[in-house]
């Protein structure tokens, strides 16, 4: 029997992270000849003690195992973080553990549990390497860009390779690859395939519309967007402004610092505009305390209430901006 492995895999940057999940994957399934038989927990959804009990079980149909743990970083309490550290210097034969994190890190004494070739952070890619990541995705697909077309790309999708894969992926689909892409074909066509969005919804929450955002929220939920999906979107909206804040306390609000923030577009700068003369830097910060808050509650809660309560956590994060004196940026 092999020695079960334990891994970590932290960071914002989920496309790369995805990848290297699916190459231990691919790694057992070489190993054995079989795909392992496979398992996904949220820490901040099921007991440790639940989960370190499936793990120390092995299986019956199966030569090999692997876990997943998302969420890691909600791994707190003092008796859960003895279990599982417990388990993880002396892993199952033949079951193979990857605690999954959107945080830099989890808890030191888990950490330090396991052996540093089996941890990695990814991080969010530079600017720079969005931009090569998207170019290449074009070229190899047969496919001419703009570089304008390019930074439209950044500023309408989440910014991980695996929301840009998604997109770019449907993008070449409606695509002649006899034509060079254009910026203009790029916003046409992700306004066709992307009608709501939860850029389209930070929008509203930029312009102060609350009746037309939650009504974009139903729209997406009706449409079976997880809340999970809507709420990454707005945290990185809300990350996003924290830098536009940044420049305009520093006074550096201009094409040349803002394209190197992923701001180049009319339509963007607008939107940021607007959303500092609603959101300080405090208020930003919260709406983000908000969006953490409530992905958990619904995570714990259940599919029944996600409703009431994505409604509850979105215009929380309108109401922020209500007593918010407007300034003119």
């Amino acid at each position: 029997m092999a020695k079960g492995l334990c891994y970590l895999f932290t960071g914002p940057e989920i496309g790369e992270r995805q990848d290297a999940v699916q190459a231990v994957r691919q790694e057992i399934t070489k190993k054995y000849g079989l795909a392992p038989e496979e398992q996904s927990f949220y820490a901040s959804e099921t007991p440790i003690s639940d989960i370190v009990s499936v793990l120390r079980n092995s299986s019956l149909f199966s030569d090999a195992r692997l876990i997943l743990v998302k969420n890691a970083e909600y791994i707190k309490k003092k008796d859960d973080i003895e279990l599982l550290a417990s388990y993880l210097v002396q892993a199952q034969e033949d079951t193979f553990l990857i605690l999954i994190s959107d945080e830099i890190g989890i808890d030191k004494k888990l950490e330090a549990a396991i052996p540093k070739d089996q941890k990695k952070i990814f991080w969010e890619l530079f600017e720079n390497r969005k931009t090569e990541w998207v170019t290449a995705f074009f070229r190899r697909s047969g496919f001419q860009i703009q570089s304008d077309a390019v930074e439209t790309i950044l500023e309408l999708v989440e910014n991980n390779t695996e929301a840009l894969r998604q997109e770019c992926s449907r993008l070449v689909l409606f695509l002649d690859k006899a034509e060079p892409i254009s910026a203009e074909k790029i916003e046409q066509l992700l306004a066709h395939t992307r009608e709501e969005s939860a850029f389209t919804l930070f929008t509203q929450i930029a312009l102060g519309d609350r009746e037309k955002g939650l009504e974009i929220v139903h729209t997406l939920l009706n449409s079976k967007e997880s809340p999970q999906a809507l709420f990454a979107g707005l945290a990185w909206c809300f990350r996003k402004l924290l830098d536009y804040l940044g420049l305009v306390q520093t006074r550096q609000l201009n094409d040349f610092e803002l394209k190197k923030i992923g701001l180049a577009s009319p339509r963007a700068q607008r939107d940021y505009r607007e959303a500092a003369k609603r959101y300080d830097t405090q208020r930003a910060l919260k709406a983000l305390s908000l969006i953490t808050e409530g992905d958990i509650q619904i995570r714990s809660a259940g599919s029944a209430l996600e409703h009431i309560l994505i409604d509850i956590y979105i215009s929380r994060i309108f109401d922020l901006a209500s007593q918010h004196t407007l300034a003119t940026i």
